[in-house]
């Protein structure tokens, strides 16, 4: 291999790189627009006691409280919130949403 041929692959590998940083930045940039406009969304539709709850939740459990989020547009999309959602409405939506978890018993015989 020749040195321009190095310098051919080394130029293609480094737009190649900068591609895809570039599109990981944009990528990045359209998450964090898709937050801010869900977090404007839950700022019109619930009661500040239930916002907090709700950024509580998000730090012990982030997947479910994202998993409430997406629910809580979807209700404000859908048109069925009628007022904005009070921490006990909040409270009920997530017990309705909490996965059940299974009991095992174990008995010995012996």
């Amino acid at each position: 291999m020749g040195d321009d041929e190095l310098a051919e692959i080394r130029r293609r590998r480094m737009a190649q790189m900068q591609q895809q940083q570039s599109d990981q930045g944009e990528e990045l940039e359209r998450q964090r627009q898709v937050e801010a406009q869900i977090h404007m969304v839950l700022m019109q539709i619930m009661e500040p006691d239930a916002r907090e709850r709700l950024n509580t939740i998000k730090i012990t459990k982030p997947d479910f409280a994202k998993a409430v989020e997406q629910q809580l547009v979807l209700l404000a999309q859908s048109g069925r919130l009628k007022t904005k959602i009070t921490d006990q409405q909040l409270k009920e939506l997530l017990v309705q949403l909490t996965p059940k978890k299974k009991e095992f018993r174990i008995s010995r015989k012996g």
